[in-house]
């Protein structure tokens, strides 16, 4: 049906895919394909913190349509949505159906939570900061990406995204 297509459409928008890919492709240069430095670490450290930022912010994204037709992206603040890309404003009323909510920070969390599942799902990356780990310490390096998935998955089923991200051309309010 259309409505499991929009769900389908707006869990797509939570997911940082594009941080994702750039993470998956910068990953194994950063890390020495796993044989890591001292200047490997700090490039791969830089390299997460980055793409945990973007994971983070783009939660906060969202599109907007005007009666012409135009599409206006821009970021959720407390006084609506500020528009990035038109020097336009929204009428306040308008405005106020974008302000940012606490689920865009349950979201924005989730999404970063499920970056780090997915890091830590890169052995590169992992043996890059644990070279030799405990049988302890990777029995949990193979268990929290798991349990990061199994929760995430609720959260975005349970309270699906309002927000439609910069790419998103589909379901415009």
């Amino acid at each position: 049906s259309s409505q499991t297509l929009k769900g389908t459409t707006n869990i797509a928008n939570l997911l940082p895919t594009g941080t994702v890919l750039a993470f998956q492709v910068l990953a194994p240069i950063f890390t020495n394909q796993g044989d890591c430095r001292y200047v490997n670490q700090v490039m791969t450290s830089t390299l997460l913190v980055i793409c945990a930022l973007s994971s983070f912010l783009l939660n906060f994204t969202d599109s907007f349509k005007d009666k012409n037709g135009n599409l206006s992206y821009g970021f959720a603040t407390l006084n609506g949505l500020w528009l990035v890309d038109s020097e336009e404003q929204l009428p306040p009323q308008l405005a106020a159906k974008y302000r940012l909510k606490v689920m865009d920070f349950v979201h924005a969390f989730t999404s970063v939570l499920v970056f780090t599942a997915i890091t830590l799902s890169e052995n590169n990356t992992v043996k890059c900061f644990f070279p030799s780990p405990s049988r302890d310490l990777q029995q949990i390096l193979t268990a929290v990406p798991a349990g990061i998935g199994v929760v995430s998955s609720f959260v975005f089923v349970l309270f699906p995204a309002q927000r439609h991200g910069i790419s998103s051309l589909l379901n415009l309010k």
